[in-house]
């Protein structure tokens, strides 16, 4: 009998030790971008990370994976929905490859300036899309949303006038939302993965790519290009990303702590870019690249139609009620 109940004991010690050995696994978060460690958002997903664990006195910690390591933007996405990873920065581009009309901000021009997008981050419709996003991937939840900067074209030629994209072959990311410019300019869009560019520049696999100019910075495109063309052809969202079910498996104060990290990081990620976008065109100059100014509205006029064909994956209604977001809304 002594033995029967030292087994059972043992056999109830065990048990407990291995609930709580998959309780703690469970807290261990991965994050998943595809940003260089230099760049503002791989900051602020470390700080994200040291706040979330003091926030929850260590219940809840954060792995940051950064650089492709655990896969390109697609492939981060679809781990998100098989549970590979837990959070993951991801374009609205990408993201509109599971719900379309969450993609309208990265489709050239939709967003006039910078002033335009944040009226867009504060707005109805933002969270109308985001929760189109989540019932469309089964869960997948938009917890916030960083300013990710203004893309440019950079080349080794000046690109100021429509003309001067023809035939040009431009690197792209792989999201139906970046193949309309370069389309509609008579260039020629390449996809490639985001961590093969600056090899692909430096091979003439490519001709062009384009990117905010903290992206430029990072990845140290302006190594293998002449000229930063000041394009300013979409006014990029990133979005920071995690799933229903990982929110529901925390405590309701643990879920807390989580969401307001990455919000409070996601938008201090935003506001560095800001900032910096302010300071980069003087830092590029004294490397010797050539930053060429850019008259927008011939740029805008080329693109246009495209947007208003009625054939992309937002309506045109959709896009009427982003053009009349106003201070007044």
């Amino acid at each position: 009998m002594k033995v029967l109940k030292l087994l059972c004991g043992m056999a109830v010690t065990a048990a407990v030790s291995l609930t709580a050995t998959l309780s703690w696994a469970a807290s261990m978060l991965k994050f998943a971008h595809v940003y260089e460690v230099s760049h503002p958002l791989h900051s602020a997903a470390l700080a994200a990370a040291e706040q979330v664990e003091k926030a929850t006195d260590g219940r809840v910690k954060i792995e940051v994976f950064p650089a492709s390591a655990l896969g390109k933007e697609d492939a981060i996405n679809e781990g998100l929905s098989l549970g590979t990873v837990d959070i993951i920065y991801t374009g609205a581009g990408f993201a509109g490859t599971s719900y379309g009309p969450i993609s309208i901000t990265d489709f050239p021009f939709t967003l006039r300036d910078l002033d335009h997008w944040k009226l867009y981050r504060d707005s109805d419709l933002f969270r109308e899309l985001a929760d189109g996003y989540k019932d469309a991937t089964g869960g997948n939840e938009i917890v916030a949303i960083s300013y990710y900067g203004s893309r440019h074209v950079t080349s080794n030629k000046p690109v100021t006038k429509p003309e001067d994209m023809k035939g040009l072959k431009i690197r792209v990311p792989n999201a139906p939302a970046y193949l309309l410019f370069p389309k509609a300019l008579g260039a020629n869009p390449t996809p490639m993965a985001f961590s093969e560019v600056y090899l692909g520049l430096q091979q003439g696999v490519v001709d062009a790519q384009e990117n905010p100019l903290t992206t430029i910075q990072a990845k140290k495109f302006y190594e293998v290009q002449t000229n930063i063309n000041l394009t300013g052809h979409i006014t990029n969202s990133i979005l920071t990303v995690t799933t229903s079910r990982l929110l529901d498996s925390l405590s309701e104060e643990d879920r807390s702590s989580v969401i307001k990290a990455l919000q409070d990081t996601a938008a201090t990620a935003g506001d560095e870019i800001e900032k910096a976008e302010q300071e980069l065109v003087t830092w590029f100059e004294e490397k010797n690249i050539t930053v060429n100014t850019v008259d927008r509205e011939p740029f805008i006029a080329a693109v246009k139609p495209a947007l208003t064909a009625g054939d992309l994956p937002f309506s045109p209604e959709l896009y009427e009620r982003l053009q009349s977001l106003s201070g007044s809304n």
